[in-house]
């Protein structure tokens, strides 16, 4: 591996440029989707497909391009995954129907697989002392957390000046920096070209990862059906020959010696029930602020921003604890710290909580990327550099899972409870039961009444639901985590 030829921090604001980017383009599409409806004229599918190609393809490269990034070099591949991007970023923006603008955002989430396992690698390539990588993944952690927050206020503010096609547009002048900043900021060479690429595995990750995500989250959003549950056994048995694969293969596309040690294994599901609380709560919070206390999508957006501040405080500030109490005390400390947010929203909210939903949202969102922050650290430090990208790619896959169950699990309660709570009487009020969006569509004030009111009980539960899940595993954690080392031996242990 060839030393950077500047300060690592300088390498590292170069990585957070394509982060913010990834991150964002989760999210960019909140506000545009009606703008590009009105232009394109996409069917229902359709527009479901443009909003949720990019986060199915993701998730299910995430793993595969980290182990091919161990191979060709992490900064060739991020080089040729920012070209991409800003390639695909024209095309989706000048898309002139449906179909293109869908194979657009596709090939932008097969430059995204690239970049966000290969970022992270050379995070672990720059920082080769501890205390200072910690810092490092801490900012990474808060920037990509910080990327979707920003996403839906940058698309909101383009929108009001240019057309649809900005909000793509706005990843080149970053890329572009990427490409130019790239040669001169990161290592070069810190691959192994020894290492072969497993195309099976690859076939098997995607088909064990895109039914299990796209079966979760249709049951959440569009209810039973009989074919969901088999889409979701499909893609675990594919799941179960992943497995058995890597246990046979001599390059395995992910080292299962990873999963097969508690203090190795705990993190990566603590950061799959982070991310569970992170966008099970985005979800819920959402359609809070605009269906029911009534901001549009611009305002509700601004007020869902005000935790990412205090975000952008608390990554650093576990990166600080983390030498004085041990990275299993800052993660289990940021469960229970979240798990108090979730309380505060299921014992408090009600139809006219601002202040109270902005609090429990502050003290999850916090809790939550303290925590990742420090699984992040935990799993990529004790990686071997030459496997960096591959850890990498795992812990990004294990976020957009938990982040599915989040968004299926709690909105699926909020959506039981909903309908079993509504309270209208007649035709108007069957129609409205379906959903809070219905009923805020019908204009009657009694009918949008009973919606809110009957959204907060599902509110409640779903908060009630998260704030058990957290618990547990916090004690889960504390339990898996636990050592009978002294503490400057199990410092030694992570530090190697």
């Amino acid at each position: 591996m060839t030393a950077p030829v500047r300060s690592p921090w300088l390498g590292l604001a170069a990585l957070c440029l394509p982060m913010l980017i990834v991150s964002m383009d989760v999210s960019v599409l909140f506000f545009a989707v009606p703008f590009i409806s009105a232009d394109l004229n996409p069917t229902a599918a359709q527009q479901l497909w443009i909003f949720d190609v990019y986060g199915f393809v993701l998730a299910g490269l995430l793993m595969s391009m980290g182990a091919v990034a161990d191979r060709v070099g992490h900064r060739r591949l991020l080089v040729i995954g920012a070209t991409g991007f800003g390639i695909a970023s024209v095309l989706a923006a000048y898309a002139g129907s449906a179909e293109m603008l869908i194979a657009a955002r596709a090939l932008l989430a097969v430059a995204g697989a690239t970049l966000m396992p290969s970022t992270l690698a050379l995070v672990r390539h720059l920082f080769v002392d501890e205390k200072a990588r910690t810092k490092a993944v801490a900012i990474w952690t808060a920037v990509m957390t910080g990327g979707v927050a920003v996403g839906p206020i940058i698309s909101g503010t383009l929108l009001e000046h240019f057309w649809w096609g900005s909000v793509f547009l706005v990843n080149l002048p970053v890329m572009i920096m990427l490409l130019v900043a790239a040669p001169i900021l990161l290592p070069a060479r810190t691959g192994d070209r020894a290492r072969r690429i497993d195309l099976w595995s690859s076939v098997l990750a995607l088909a064990a990862i895109l039914p299990v995500v796209e079966g979760i989250k249709t049951l959440a959003s569009e209810g039973w059906a009989w074919w969901r549950p088999l889409i979701i056994t499909a893609g675990v048995l594919a799941g179960w020959l992943f497995v058995r694969r890597q246990r046979r293969v001599s390059h395995p596309l992910v080292d299962l010696s990873l999963l097969t040690d508690r203090r190795s294994a705990a993190p990566v599901w603590i950061n799959l029930i982070a991310m569970f609380g992170i966008l099970g709560n985005a979800i819920i919070m959402t359609q809070y602020l605009q269906s029911v206390l009534g901001f549009s999508p611009l305002t509700a957006a601004l007020w869902s921003l005000l935790p990412s501040v205090f975000i952008a405080f608390v990554a650093p500030l576990a990166a600080t604890l983390c030498p004085l109490v041990g990275r299993p005390a800052v993660m289990i400390g940021g469960l229970l710290i979240a798990t108090g947010g979730f309380v505060v929203l299921a014992g408090f909210a009600t139809t006219n909580s601002l202040v109270v939903v902005l609090t429990g949202a502050t003290l999850l969102s916090s809790g939550l990327v303290a925590t990742s922050t420090m699984v992040y650290d935990h799993v990529i430090g004790a990686a071997p550099t030459e496997r960096a990208g591959a850890v990498a790619g795992l812990l990004e896959t294990t976020s957009e899972l938990g982040g599915a169950l989040g968004i299926a699990a709690l909105g699926s309660v909020v959506n039981a409870l909903y309908r079993n709570t509504f309270d209208y009487p007649g035709a108007v009020g069957q129609e409205a039961r379906a959903s809070l969006s219905g009923a805020v569509a019908t204009g009657r004030d009694g009918v949008v009444e009973a919606g809110r009111v009957a959204y907060v009980h599902g509110l409640v539960g779903a908060a009630s639901l998260g704030a058990a899940v957290l618990a547990c595993t916090a004690v889960m954690g504390a339990w898996l985590l636990r050592s009978s080392a002294p503490r400057s031996e199990r410092e030694s242990v992570h530090a190697s």
